[in-house]
Order: C-alpha cells, then sequence, then structure tokens
C-alpha cells in the first residue's frame, strides 16, 4: 500500500508519518515544496535518503503539472491532503494566496486524482473548525450540520476545500472524506499559533534570551484542545474504518479552556513564572475571530471507535519541552519571538 500525505514537512504530516511508519507496513510518500523547511522531519531524513519506506516528493498545489506528474509517479491507495496555507493571521495579509492554495490547490489535486488512469484512492481532504467561526453559544457543541460563519480569509478557504473535496465525491464518485478537525497541538507546532508561540517565549525567557515579557492577542477566545498524535490516529481510522465517501466529521478533544487559561497553564510549568507578565501586542490580534470551539465529535466516533487519549496536560508538557530543546539546540540564534 502506498500513501501520499501532502504537507509531509507541517507538523501533522511529520506525525502522521512517525505513526503510519510505527502501525503500518505502507510506502509512505511525502510531498512538500522544493522551498520547504524540513526542521519536523529532520529524524526522517536518513530514511528518505536510504529510501526506507519514506519518500519526498516536490510539488506545489499551485502547479497542477508538477501535482499531476507525482501523482502518476506515487499512483497511491491513500491520499491524506493536508498541505494549505495554514495561518488564519497571515491570511489577513494575504487573502489572494491563501483562497488560491487551499480552494483552487484543492480543486486541481482532485482533479489530478481523478484523471489519473488506474487508481483509485482513498482520499482525506482536511478542512478546518475554522468554517463554522462566530459560532452562537445556543448552538454549543458545534454539529456537523452547523451553519458556516467563517471569520478570516482562511476560513472562507477552509469552507471551499470542504465544499471542493465533497463536490468530487458526489459529482465523479471519488472516495472522498473532508475532517473540521478542531484546535490540535503539540511537538513541532508552528510559533504563529498562540500556545506555541507563547511556549516558545517562556522557553527564550527560561534561557535569559529574552526580557520576562510574553506577548499576547486575543485572550478569551474558547478553544478544544486535542494533542496531534490523537488527530493522526484520527486520521488513519478515517481511511481504513468503512470510508464512505461524501460524508465529513467534527473531530477534536474532550477538554476545553479559553487561551487565557491554557497560558496559565503554561506558565504553571515554569520556573521563570513570577517573573514574567503579559503584553497584549496589537499585531497579534485578528480583525474578528473565532471564539466559540467546543465541537460535537458523536457522528466521527461511533463510526471509527476513536477516542482522545492524550491528556491536555501532556500536549501542553510536551508542546514546552520541544521548544526548550529548540532553544537549547540553537543557543536562541534564530528564534524570534
Amino acid at each position: 500500500m502506498r500513501a501520499l500525505i501532502t504537507g509531509i514537512t507541517g507538523m501533522v504530516g511529520s506525525h502522521l508519518t512517525d505513526f503510519l511508519l510505527a502501525h503500518t507496513d505502507w510506502e509512505i510518500h511525502g510531498m512538500c515544496r522544493w522551498r520547504s523547511m524540513l526542521d519536523n522531519v529532520a529524524h526522517l531524513l536518513p530514511r528518505i535518503n536510504a529510501k526506507d519506506r519514506v519518500f519526498q516528493h516536490y510539488a506545489d498545489l499551485r502547479d497542477y503539472l508538477s501535482l499531476q506528474h507525482v501523482i502518476h509517479e506515487v499512483r497511491p491507495d491513500y491520499v491524506f491532503h493536508l498541505a494549505a496555507q495554514s495561518y488564519p493571521k497571515t491570511s489577513f495579509s494575504s487573502p489572494d494566496d491563501t483562497l488560491d492554495t487551499n480552494i483552487n490547490g484543492t480543486s486541481r489535486l482532485l482533479e489530478a486524482l481523478r484523471l489519473c488512469p488506474g487508481i483509485d484512492p482513498v482520499i482525506h481532504v482536511c478542512a478546518s473548525s475554522e468554517v463554522f467561526g462566530r459560532v452562537p453559544r445556543e448552538k454549543l457543541p458545534i454539529h456537523e450540520e452547523c451553519s458556516f460563519h467563517p471569520a478570516s480569509p482562511y476560513a472562507i478557504s477552509k469552507v471551499g476545500t470542504d465544499l471542493v473535496g465533497r463536490y468530487h465525491a458526489e459529482a465523479y464518485g471519488q472516495k472522498v472524506m473532508t475532517t473540521r478537525m478542531f484546535t490540535h497541538t503539540g511537538p513541532r507546532r508552528g510559533d504563529v499559533f498562540a500556545e506555541s508561540t507563547f511556549a516558545k517565549q517562556i522557553a527564550l525567557i527560561e534561557a535569559e534570551y529574552i526580557p520576562p515579557v510574553i506577548r499576547v492577542g486575543n485572550l478569551d477566545s474558547m478553544r478544544t484542545w486535542a494533542d496531534v498524535r490523537d488527530a493522526v490516529r484520527a486520521y488513519y481510522l478515517l481511511v481504513t474504518v468503512n470510508p464512505t465517501p461524501g460524508e465529513y466529521y467534527n473531530i477534536g478533544g474532550a477538554f476545553h479552556c479559553t487561551i487565557r487559561e491554557m497560558l496559565d497553564h503554561l506558565l504553571s510549568g515554569s520556573s521563570a513564572r513570577d517573573r514574567i507578565r503579559i503584553e497584549v501586542d496589537p499585531d497579534r490580534l485578528r480583525p474578528i475571530d473565532a471564539d466559540l470551539q467546543i465541537p460535537d465529535t458523536t457522528k466521527f466516533t461511533r463510526h471509527t471507535g476513536w477516542k482522545p487519549e492524550i491528556s491536555f496536560e501532556q500536549t501542553m508538557g510536551d508542546l514546552l519541552g520541544y521548544w526548550r530543546e529548540r532553544v537549547r539546540a540553537t543557543g536562541g540564534q534564530f528564534l524570534t519571538r
């Protein structure tokens, strides 16, 4: 069996590769752009170089011919479409790039898969809980049929991603399923996301590379937290447990709290907590925010038996440990906050 992972160099793609290597005998073919940073897959490079079950391919969601070339070469049995412009804050300043990459890029990928002769892969299209955006409190928890109210160009692009995936299942009979994963984090999380930039700043403060000030955005948003390692296990079950073309699922953790409470938890594990002060940075505030993200995951758990196993405390501890190790390894030289 061959799996194609778009966006293998991202947090989720790299953890999914680790999971598949440990729990299957599949070949894993990862797609990335030629300029993608390889930090998250550094531990996989010896296997990639030795062609030991892990293979790297260069392509770009904005270049149809590159996608066509990879698909014809790999001929996958499973596709995990994770690649995206995935930063909501960035999408406000780069909306066109976000929309093209995420909506048109998904369309190009699915077209290339549809038109490749002799294959019929099971395809996971990764949308986002951000499609629901600003949900009234009376509609919580958020189920699959909740109306979309996207609160950023990124969220709008993921609405398009979701609908393009479902369209291909209905119109062409492709085995496409879409997911709306709620907040998931852990080691290798990009530092443009709140919990990761907080953990990084704490690690830099502990090592005395920056003053004891943590810069924050909106601390009042409610989030439901899952561990990335639970998320990739869910994605594996999605494509292997009675995969149903055209279905769409909310997936997320069982623990929710505000961004402020998450920050308080990270600080509670720091030796520098008593000297750290919090400062709102206007550049970290979104023009509009999705502030109540609490999912109803009943549909997915009934279908697959999945449930989160890693605690919020372990996830945050591992995230902080990840940044402490990165600061130690780099001397903090290239890490900004």
